[in-house]
């Protein structure tokens, strides 16, 4: 999803003409659901999860049509705040990952179930430093804890999910601890959703919608929650 840097206008405009990559999005799997979660304390009304697979439109795409997801907003974690920029983190030099920020309600869907879809049908887990055509370091998959809490439910869930050689190979994700994550640009927010025919999009991402309503139907919604809500349909 590597890009040069555009204006937001000039960049809406090629949208529809990018070019399609060589390899489509592989095919999602419902794991198994993790056999650890977070128990959500009666009064939460709303919790917060980072998640990093790869290009951040498909991964937020997927996450605005969960259930119980009030929120979800593409960014960058891992680097430091005067490097959270795309034109920056497109270099592979600024530690950041291309992520998202998941606003849930915990009485709705727990944070185990988000790590379910996330392994399922976000993005292959035992690619390292790439998804698809996309390679780097920005395009890890990489697990951004809020807390201690979340960090072990989320080592706990790779581990059983090596030990019981789901995937065939091992899993590449990695956790990280308490980084900041900062929103991106205006452009890259909704851009599933704002540009359905973008050739990106309908190749590699688009199949992971369709397979979070085949494999998660309890847990799909038809409308996406957006970050811009004027856009909502």
């Amino acid at each position: 999803m590597r890009i040069l840097a555009f204006t937001a206008a000039a960049f809406a405009a090629a949208a529809m003409a990018w070019p399609v990559a060589s390899s489509a999005a592989e095919p999602g799997r419902r794991v198994p659901a993790p056999a650890v979660d977070l128990a959500a304390p009666p009064t939460l009304k709303y919790d917060t999860a980072v998640f990093a697979g790869g290009c951040f439109w498909g991964v937020q795409g997927v996450f605005q049509r969960v259930k119980g997801v009030s929120n979800a907003v593409s960014g960058y974690a891992g680097g430091d705040a005067k490097t959270a920029r795309y034109d920056d983190v497109g270099s592979g030099r600024t530690g950041h990952a291309e992520s998202v920020r998941i606003t849930y309600d915990p009485q709705q869907i727990s944070y185990g179930k988000l790590l379910q879809i996330y392994f399922s049908v976000v993005h292959d887990p035992t690619q390292l430093n790439r998804q698809g055509p996309d390679t780097g370091p920005q395009y890890r998959s990489t697990v951004f804890a809020e807390n201690i809490e979340q960090a072990r439910i989320a080592k706990a869930y790779i581990t059983q999910l090596n030990q019981a050689q789901t995937f065939g190979k091992p899993l590449a994700t990695t956790i990280e601890m308490s980084k900041p994550f900062y929103a991106a640009e205006a452009y890259h927010q909704d851009f599933l959703t704002r540009y359905p025919r973008h050739a990106y999009i309908v190749f590699h991402d688009q199949p992971k919608i369709e397979d979070l309503k085949k494999l998660f139907p309890e847990d799909y919604r038809q409308t996406p929650v957006l970050v811009n809500t004027a856009k909502s349909s």
